[in-house]
């Protein structure tokens, strides 16, 4: 039987490209998107799709029923920054999300689960350069605290209630489909907006502040392959690391300036600052290259190129 699949949080950057692979995977009715708010316009026209509240677990178990769903990719979380300034909604959105995934599968209800941690599970007393697998985790954000205490979740409903759920920790993501989300690494997709459109950027981090990141493309690819990897290669059931590149807002501005755009970048730190600061600087994924294959394959120049190369499609703006 071929399986039919649930995108919770299809509007968000993530979901918004999902989406669409997915389907050219499963088929455009295997595939069905939903969020509180309308996706894209691709999304909407190619495929089913519901207006869905996670938290409301009644509205969740008629979806799933309705679609006779197998398997649930759950994107639907509240980023750091916004979750900083609003604590309560913020807990209750990211944990009441994952329980009432995790029962729909403890029931039998659903049989897999793809649910994304972040590499804000780490804490400014974690090691910087090359962050192991197995590393200090002492996240200091409302949004790290919250995948940090899902992860243990993932793993202790897998572990006593056999629930085969996946789950990876992602570095900052970049791409050019969807808006930025309110997410500390944004940055690094509104300075390429900005760049095309104003000709200037001022960013919330200072020049310095180097993050992991990755491009969509990878992200999207990194998602599918530990879905569909067999059960016996996933090794680690809390969430795997995996890494793209390293750079920080000095680094990426002078990529810009190098594909021919007049660009200045500002400097205006503001508190995501302090969250930057806090996270490492580059990831060790070895455990994910040996047990499923994993490897990125953009840096950041091929993500500059195609960051801009894009967008100036999507503004109607020439070279």
């Amino acid at each position: 039987m071929r399986d039919n699949i649930l995108v919770i949080g299809s509007s968000g950057q993530i979901g918004t490209e999902l989406v669409i692979e997915l389907r050219k995977i499963y088929g455009n009715d295997h595939v069905v998107a939903s969020d509180i708010i309308p996706s894209s316009e691709e999304i909407m026209s190619s495929g089913p799709y519901e207006k869905l509240d996670v938290t409301d677990a009644d509205k969740l178990l008629a979806v799933v029923k309705k679609h006779h769903i197998t398997q649930v990719y759950l994107l639907a979380a509240m980023l750091s920054a916004k979750a900083e300034k609003n604590i309560d909604f913020a807990w209750k959105l990211n944990m009441d999300a994952l329980f009432n995934i995790l029962n729909l599968a403890k029931e039998k209800i659903i049989k897999k689960i793809f649910w994304p941690s972040s590499i804000a599970v780490f804490g400014p007393n974690t090691k910087k350069e090359l962050t192991p697998q197995c590393a200090l985790t002492e996240p200091n954000t409302v949004y790290g605290i919250s995948k940090l205490t899902g992860e243990r979740w993932c793993e202790y409903y897998f572990n006593k209630f056999n629930v085969d759920v996946v789950s990876i920790r992602y570095p900052g993501l970049i791409g050019w489909k969807s808006e930025p989300g309110g997410g500390t690494t944004d940055y690094a997709v509104h300075i390429f907006h900005e760049a095309l459109k104003n000709n200037t950027y001022t960013c919330f981090l200072s020049e310095k502040t180097t993050l992991p990141m990755m491009y969509m493309n990878d992200a999207i690819r990194a998602t599918i392959e530990i879905m569909q990897t067999k059960a016996e290669n996933v090794k680690i059931r809390s969430s795997y690391n995996i890494a793209g590149c390293s750079f920080n807002p000095m680094q990426i501005a002078a990529q810009i300036k190098s594909k021919q755009v007049e660009f200045t970048i500002n400097y205006k730190v503001d508190f995501r600052q302090e969250i930057a600061s806090s996270w490492p600087q580059s990831i060790d994924d070895s455990e994910a290259m040996k047990d499923w294959k994993w490897k990125a394959q953009c840096n950041l120049e091929k993500i500059t190129h195609d960051m801009l190369d894009n967008l100036r499609i999507k503004y109607n703006i020439s070279k």
